[in-house]
């Protein structure tokens, strides 16, 4: 029996999400994001001394996750958090972190 076998997709998705949320800069753009009543459509880069390119790839992981959107509108991206997967990775971890110890 091999180790995949066991995984359930519950967990592959919390591990996901985990990766994700990985990273500072990651956590700050969630932060953010997260109170936002409405998208962000300011240059993200702006608000922290990284270079774009490395901003970029945090946020394509953060999209890939699923716990960030975006659109384009003009020469901006608008982003905003996904409600539906921000919501399944809160009940995710929450299950996770809430487990009496059996």
């Amino acid at each position: 029996m091999n180790y995949k076998s066991v995984i359930s997709e519950k967990q592959k998705r919390m591990a996901r999400f985990a990766k994700a949320m990985g990273h500072p800069v990651r956590m700050y753009v969630l932060e953010l994001l997260s109170k936002q009543s409405c998208c962000y459509s300011g240059n993200l880069s702006d608000d922290l001394p990284i270079a774009k390119s490395t901003l970029s790839q945090h946020l394509k992981e953060l999209k890939d996750a699923g716990l960030i959107q975006g659109e384009i509108e003009g020469p901006k991206v608008k982003y905003c958090i996904n409600k539906d997967n921000w919501a399944d990775a809160r009940e995710l971890f929450m299950q996770f972190l809430n487990q009496e110890n059996q």
